[in-house]
Order: C-alpha cells, then sequence, then structure tokens
C-alpha cells in the first residue's frame, strides 16, 4: 500500500491559499492511485483499497468546504456515490466470507457472489462515464487550484464520452483567503 502523499502547508499563507496550492496534487494522486488499482484489481474484493483512497480524499476535502463554497459540493457527492458503492460490494464480499463454511449457504453465497460482481461493474460504470470520463480529473484540478480560471462543466453524449468546452470563464473567487 502506498503512502499518500505528504502535504506540506505554509505556515505564512492562509488556508485558502495553501489548499489552492496543495490540494490539487492531492487530487492528482488520487486520480493516478484510483486508475493504477483499477487496472490491477481483476476480482472486486480487491477494489476495498479504492474504496479507502476514495474516503481519504473525501474527508481531507470536506475540511475545505469553506474554501471551495458550494462547487465542491458535486464532486464530493460524486466520491460519496463512488464510495457507497464501493462499500456495498465490501459489504457483500465480507458476508461471503463469513458463511463461506455454514452448511447449506450455497444459495446464499451464489447471490453475494453475483451482488459483488454486479457492484464492481456498476462502480467501474460510475468511474469511466462520470467520475473520470475525460475532462474531469483536469475540470477538478483547475477547480482547486482556484487559478483565476473555471473550466465549464465537462459535457457527456449519449455514449458516456466527455467532451470539455475549450472556453473559461473567470473563476469566482471566495472571501476565505
Amino acid at each position: 500500500m502506498p503512502k499518500p502523499p505528504e502535504i506540506v502547508w505554509n505556515p505564512r499563507l492562509s488556508p485558502g491559499a495553501n489548499a489552492r496550492q496543495r490540494l490539487p496534487e492531492l487530487a492528482a494522486a488520487y486520480f493516478a492511485e484510483a486508475r493504477t488499482l483499477l487496472a490491477e484489481a481483476e476480482e472486486p474484493a480487491k477494489l476495498h483499497r479504492l474504496r479507502l483512497i476514495s474516503k481519504r480524499l473525501r474527508y481531507t476535502l470536506e475540511l475545505f468546504r469553506p474554501v471551495y463554497g458550494p462547487g465542491l459540493t458535486e464532486f464530493l457527492r460524486s466520491l460519496k456515490a463512488l464510495q457507497d458503492i464501493l462499500g456495498d460490494l465490501n459489504d457483500a464480499v465480507v458476508a461471503g466470507g463469513l458463511i463461506a463454511g455454514i452448511p447449506s449457504s450455497t444459495r446464499m453465497q451464489r447471490y453475494l457472489q453475483n451482488l459483488t460482481a454486479g457492484k464492481a461493474v456498476a462502480f467501474r460504470d460510475e468511474w469511466h462515464s462520470r467520475f473520470d470520463a475525460p475532462g474531469r480529473e483536469a475540470y477538478w484540478i483547475t477547480f482547486l487550484s482556484g487559478s483565476g480560471i473555471r473550466l465549464p462543466e465537462p459535457r457527456t453524449d449519449a455514449k458516456g464520452s466527455g467532451s470539455v468546452d475549450p472556453s473559461i470563464v473567470p473563476a469566482r473567487r471566495d472571501a476565505a483567503g
């Protein structure tokens, strides 16, 4: 399990300025590790690590809601949706392990295996079609950096492929620093 990226805060800067400098790299590290885990996790049970890193990112970002305002809510909601699917998947894996040695549990084991497989498919679909659709990582890193520009929301066509409108609009700065 790789160590999470170390974030060094500058005590001379406000919490908002520190967040805008450091949280984009945390988000980029999350996307990179999540993609690696997805590529390596052939069995649904191996997605548990992805659930843990998703929780860590979400809880960290929640601390900075006052810095980013309501724009952060959508990202947190998306992250929570991923966590919920992964939580259901993990619960099914754990339950399957608990009943594995019980006589006459074959039907329940099969049900839990099917549930686990279905949740794994649902997670990958949510990840690829929404959370990590083309342009999403760049959108959130730009948002978290507060760099003076704000990319428009990536649009997703009917087939699930995303495209980002290249026009940019000025970002709204908050008073938090």
